[in-house]
This record gives structure tokens, sequence and C-alpha cells, in this order.
């Protein structure tokens, strides 16, 4: 018994170093990345005396004060500046509870940025991260990615930023009000408002930075295509991180797809009207934030099924292609990405 308990345990020690070995040293790869908590300052302001406090974090935050205040808060002035804070500033106390310190998240986003930087030299990665508390009442708060996800993080020159109101955890109860299910997110979206998630979805924004998806417009197939190709990339910066926090899926649906797989593809491919269509009701039923596919499984399909299917379809084409480079990739033409994959699975 002991015998071959220790062959287990060595056979998937050698299973988890080739698991590693697919990933690119990049130990020698040096990238910076500091993390500025706009959010601890803001809230230290004293609101008695708002002018000196607000001239105080605007001589530390010159870009991002004005922007928070017209584009989050939309203060006109000083009096509604206080009424957020004071209306906000338990919301606030409840986000200290988890990110009191966020040096894990930073290190965790510098680490992937290495591997950014080993596939895309040129590329000018972020050298600050700002935290930011915004209200909670608006969609239009959360960022739309290319490959239809959405995102609590945004991303500007030379900087990027993180809404932790969209990270306070799956089951923190303000997201499970009905009007904030109905008015920003529902629940199979805010289950993924949690600490984990926020390396994801600012790599998200950077895949599509590098590589915007401009396939609006074209068929389904070439649509999801293109969205593979992000996924297959933010996998490429993402080495090791579980593919559920990746995708967006429950570890389930994630099960049920790949078990799934022939059965996916042929349901989506009995209909080359559907496949080959730019029709909007088509796209979204399987590109796009849905609780589940309409034409699977109810109870085990995820929603935005289409990028995960256009990410097995890149994998096959790669298998063909190993000399590609991720930029090679990224340029190739879908349709010949399709015609080359040969992708029929079983």
């Amino acid at each position: 018994m002991r015998h071959y308990l220790f062959i287990l345990i060595c056979s998937l020690s050698l299973f988890a170093c080739k698991q590693r070995e697919k990933a690119p040293d990049v130990s020698n790869i040096q990238v910076s990345l500091k993390t500025l908590r706009f959010d601890q300052d803001f809230f230290a302001i004293d609101t008695n005396n708002i002018e000196a406090g607000l001239a105080a974090v605007r001589q530390k935050y010159p870009q991002l004060l004005p922007l928070f205040l017209q584009r989050f808060l939309e203060a006109e002035n000083n009096e509604q500046v206080i009424e957020y804070y004071r209306y906000y500033r338990s919301l606030y106390d409840s986000s200290q509870k988890l990110y009191k310190d966020f040096n894990g998240i930073n290190d965790k986003i510098a680490g992937y940025f290495k591997y950014v930087k080993y596939y895309f030299p040129a590329y000018q990665l972020p050298d600050t991260l700002f935290t930011v508390l915004g209200p909670l009442g608006s969609a239009q708060d959360l960022a739309a990615v290319g490959n239809g996800d959405y995102s609590g993080c945004f991303l500007g020159p030379g900087w990027g930023g993180v809404s932790l109101q969209f990270y306070l955890g799956a089951n923190f109860s303000f997201y499970q009000e009905p009007a904030f299910a109905n008015a920003v997110a529902p629940v199979f979206r805010s289950r993924r408002f949690a600490p984990e998630y926020i390396p994801a979805d600012f790599m998200k924004l950077i895949v599509d930075d590098l590589f915007p998806d401009r396939s609006a417009g074209r068929p389904l197939l070439e649509q999801m295509v293109e969205k593979g190709k992000q996924w297959w990339l933010l996998d490429k910066f993402m080495p090791g991180a579980p593919d559920s926090v990746k995708t967006g899926y429950t570890g389930k649906q994630l099960e049920w797809c790949e078990s799934n797989e022939g059965m996916i593809w042929s349901t989506i491919n009995r209909s080359h009207q559907d496949l080959y269509s730019n029709s909007p009701a088509v796209l979204q039923l399987y590109i796009g934030e849905a609780p589940f596919t309409q034409t699977l499984s109810q109870e085990d399909s995820p929603g935005n099924i289409g990028p995960w299917i256009g990410w097995q379809i890149i994998k096959k084409y790669m298998e063909n292609n190993k000399n590609l480079k991720p930029e090679q990739l990224m340029k190739t033409d879908a349709v010949e990405i399709i015609n080359g994959s040969k992708y029929k699975p079983r």
C-alpha cells in the first residue's frame, strides 16, 4: 500500500512539474508596480474642513480626484461630496476588513505583468494602481471588456485602478438586494465580486488594451474565435491561475464544459444559419453575460459559452502551429484559424 502511495505521490509531483514547465521562466524580468490607496486617503478627510481635505487629496492625486468626483460621484459641489462621504462611510469600513492591506493583490498582478513583459517587451505596463471606493448604484461603473466580460477595474495611460465596491465578497448583503441585482449586477455576475477575481479582471483589461476585440458585426463563429484568442492570451499571462477565475465559470460549469465539449459544439454547429449569423439575438445566446446557455443545460451550462469554444479552437490550432508566437496568433485571421484548427471535438 505504501509502495503504491509513493508511486502516486511521485506521479502527481511529476505532473505538477510538467504543468509548471509550460510557463516560461520570468524570474529575471523586472517590473515595478505600486498601489496608492486613494480610498483610504479620501475617507480620511475631515468633512468639517472639506476644502482643506480635498486640497490635500488633490495634491496627491491631481488626475484621479477630478475623474473620481466627475465620473464616479457626479458631484458638482462640496455638499454633494460630503453627502457621498457620509452615505458610503459604512461601506468603506466594510471594505477595509478585506483590503486594509492590498500588498498581496498588488504582488500577484505584478507577477502576471512579468509574463506580459516576456511576450510583449515593448508594451508599456502600468506602474501604479489606485484603489477607489465608488458608488454602487450604476452598472456603468463596470467596464465592459471586449470578450463579453465585465470588470470592476479600469485602465488609464500608465496607471490602473480597482473599484473596491465591486469586490466585497459574493455574499455581501447589498449585492443580494433586488435593486442592485436589477440595476447593476444580477447574482450570477455578483458571485464574482470577490478578491480572487481582481487580478484576472485587471489582466483582461491588459489583454484588451494590447489586442482590442474588433469582431463586432462579424458572424458568430468568427466572434467566438476572436474572443477565444483573448482567453488564450489571458491564460498565457496567468499561468497556474484557476480557469474558474479566468473564465468566470464555476468549477462545476467548467467540468460540465470539458465533459460535454463535443455536444456543445454539435449543438451550436447544428444550425449553420446560427453559426454564421450576426443577428444580435443569436450573438447574445452564445456571447455575453447570462446565467446559462438556453440551448444547453440550464442547470449545468454557463452563459457566455462562445468564448470558451473559441478558446478550444485556438488550442487546437496552436497544436498544429507550435512555433507560432502569441503576437502572430493574435493577428491571424479568424477564418484561417477555423480552417487550420480542424476542430471536431467528440
